[in-house]
């Protein structure tokens, strides 16, 4: 996701703008809010489309039981707690571990892995406050 950044004067032309809205519909992010209002959140929230990838278990990891809603409700609860416990910044970083499937021509492996996610409050398209769940490298 398009990082935005602030300019200081009104004489300087957008070249390019890329709304949150456009972003739902593109499917770069995922809306979320239903689950997320579950979990306490009080504004819409969306997923990163490589998190929500990366929540959709393979046909292998349902049959292990995983599914994508288990998966979500881990990040969302993780991620509000970590909301909880910063102040003054609009950021908190938190981690969640995956059970996943891990096949190679050598061995299968089913880990743990823990993974790094941000949380973030900002400004949607009309400057209401809506918070976006993803990997670092997606903001």
């Amino acid at each position: 996701m398009a990082q935005v950044v602030p300019t200081n004067s009104e004489d300087e032309e957008v070249i390019f703008s890329y709304t949150r809205a456009q972003a739902l519909a593109d499917g770069v992010l995922v809306d979320v809010t239903q689950s997320a209002s579950e979990a306490r959140f009080r504004f819409p929230t969306a997923i990163s489309a490589d998190l929500h990838a990366r929540l959709t278990p393979n046909e292998h990891e349902k049959s292990l039981g995983q599914s994508y809603a288990g998966r979500l409700w881990d990040v969302l609860f993780l991620a509000a707690l970590a909301g909880q416990r910063v102040h003054f910044t609009n950021l908190a970083s938190f981690q969640v571990s995956l059970f996943e499937f891990e096949e190679d021509q050598l061995r299968v492996t089913y880990c743990g892995n823990l993974i790094t996610l941000w949380v973030v409050i900002g400004d949607g398209d009309d400057g209401e406050p809506v918070i976006t769940i993803g990997f670092p490298e997606d903001f």
